[in-house]
């Protein structure tokens, strides 16, 4: 599958595609639907299908003070897209040209006549352009005159709550990782390489492969029972991890501990994907060591009985 950036040529293969257009973070069910919606049209008149998201979120550009929020990288949508049978990404690189443009102009110029849509699937609360003022009313208007149609897929439920990006950051920031997995369809999962620490777990035995949080979301801090794999070779890995600042050690420093069980090799500097999976307890911080290497005792034998 491969991707492109908006700013570049459009393959020419890929011309007259059905285009499935949001944000996608996370891509969870409501997103599921509309890229099915997108495929399948695709599909019934022998088009390319392609996924449109957004980098930076625009969020990012217009409030840059915002803490980070993102549920998936890049590479992770490129995956989640292509699985659920796209045959391309496409990343509208979200900047000061594209924030100005108009809505009309992001319809007859940058979708119809540089990119070459011939079809277009949105949510129905999709709005883009200047001042947002484009819509789905929009795309099929402006859409028409140039031959491209246009498509709208209602949001999707479940307890009878939309399902929404907001929606699962409220759980992941709760600790609640099952309820946010059942609207995602998969675990949340971080991804990043292994960087070096101050190696205190090796030291009490408990190594951990340390990674940096980036651009994601923070859920609630606290130790979670995780299960992942090595990017490059898919070695599965299960543990227990530390999502937070270490209250016990100074200076505070924030990142993602994990602790995998039976794993005896070497993954600095290697890429790999943790997946949060049931949250065990807060953070807290301990009087002296032996204290804490008996509640990480404990926390390994909890996370093992949960992840079977």
């Amino acid at each position: 599958m491969i991707r492109i950036d908006h700013r570049d040529q459009v393959p020419e293969h890929l011309r007259g595609a059905v285009l499935a257009l949001g944000n996608f973070d996370g891509f969870h069910l409501g997103h599921q639907a509309v890229v099915a919606e997108a495929v399948n049209w695709a599909r019934a008149e022998g088009r390319p299908a392609i996924v449109a998201t957004f980098d930076p979120h625009p969020v990012r550009h217009f409030a840059p003070h915002v803490p980070p929020f993102r549920l998936t990288t890049l590479d992770q949508r490129q995956e989640l897209f292509a699985a659920a049978g796209a045959d391309a990404m496409l990343v509208f690189h979200f900047d000061g040209d594209l924030a100005s443009m108009s809505a009309d102009s992001f319809v007859a110029d940058l979708l119809c006549r540089h990119i070459g849509a011939g079809g277009v699937v949105t949510g129905e609360d999709f709005s883009f352009g200047a001042r947002r003022g484009g819509n789905v009313q929009v795309l099929r208007d402006i859409g028409a005159q140039h031959g491209m149609a246009a498509r709208a897929v209602g949001p999707v439920k479940v307890d009878e709550q939309t399902v929404s990006s907001s929606r699962i950051r409220v759980l992941l920031k709760a600790g609640d990782c099952e309820g946010a997995a059942a609207l995602l369809t998969r675990p949340f999962a971080i991804r990043g390489e292994v960087i070096h620490g101050d190696k205190r777990g090796r030291t009490i035995g408990y190594p951990t492969a340390n990674l940096d949080m980036g651009t994601y979301l923070r859920p609630r801090y606290g130790i979670y029972a995780v299960s992942g794999r090595v990017l490059a070779t898919g070695e599965p890995l299960h543990g227990a991890a530390n999502l937070g600042i270490r209250p016990t050690f100074d200076p505070p420093k924030e990142l993602l501990e994990p602790f995998f069980f039976d794993f005896a090799g070497d993954l600095y500097g290697r890429a790999i994907e943790v997946e949060l999976r049931h949250f065990l307890r807060p953070e807290a911080k301990f009087a002296d060591l032996p204290t804490l290497v008996a509640q990480m005792e404990a926390d390994c034998v909890k996370a093992r009985a949960l992840l079977g």
